[in-house]
């Protein structure tokens, strides 16, 4: 059994009721293959609005979440709330939560666990900096982020993990299709030798860092890439076109 393609949708802190209303129609009237999962991740504001009106074959992630499930924390959202507004995944450890409000390691894997906890799927992101790249630490970096939320899973199924380069994430820079095979592998690899063969197997790796209508099919090729995580792309008519790149 393949695994199956997953494509998410970043919406990041962009939109108004009127542009989620028309972003909700254009998904709803797209034709999706069947063997490609896809799942769009609004503002927490217009998560309801999303899931109420958004036809079934699209899923719902919020982009973030706390590690408990209520108390007195002001501004933040609970994996309990998220799912009640009928959301099935949480996208945790962006780069951008990383980097803009310092989210440790630590931090990040108390998330995950808490999520899963909870019933929801978590799409877990990883990825080096340039600097970090550019000194060879790449491997370093990216098993040491994917250690942490390891060892916060206990049910596989319910994670997909997400390679980001942040060097690529807005730049309009691409990891090369080579470049992001060659992370996967070694992700998969470090999966096997870390977690079990059977993890490694069925685990979805996915890759967000500037995807494109015109870069989706080359990496979409690659054996060990099983779909993305888009950004700004998601907001755009060409999220049309990534969602089928497997096709």
């Amino acid at each position: 059994m393949g695994r199956k393609f997953f494509v998410g949708g970043n919406w990041k802190m962009n939109g108004s009721r009127e542009s989620v209303k028309a972003l909700v129609c254009s998904l709803s009237a797209a034709e999706i293959p069947a063997g490609t999962e896809v799942v769009v991740s609004p503002p927490a504001i217009y998560l309801s609005l999303v899931r109420e009106t958004m036809d079934a074959k699209v899923g719902v992630a919020a982009q973030n979440c706390y590690k408990v499930a209520s108390g007195a924390f002001t501004g933040e959202l609970s994996p309990a709330m998220i799912k009640d507004c009928g959301a099935e995944w949480i996208i945790l450890g962006h780069s951008e939560r990383r980097h803009v409000f310092g989210e440790s390691d630590e931090l990040i894997g108390q998330k995950v666990s808490h999520a899963l906890s909870a019933g929801v799927g978590v799409i877990a992101c990883v990825g080096e900096k340039l600097d970090e790249r550019e000194a060879g630490s790449t491997e370093k970096v990216v098993f040491q982020q994917t250690k942490v939320i390891a060892d916060n899973v206990k049910d596989w199924s319910k994670v997909v993990l997400a390679y980001e380069p942040v060097w690529a994430i807005g730049t309009g820079k691409t990891a090369t299709p080579q470049q992001a095979q060659e992370i996967h592998e070694k992700m998969r690899k470090w999966l096997k030798d870390n977690v079990s063969d059977q993890v490694a197997c069925s685990v979805r790796i996915i890759y967000g860092g500037s995807v494109t209508g015109a870069t989706c099919k080359e990496l979409a090729g690659m054996a060990d890439v099983d779909g993305f995580l888009v950004g700004g792309a998601s907001l755009k008519a060409e999220f049309l076109d990534i969602i089928k790149a497997k096709k």
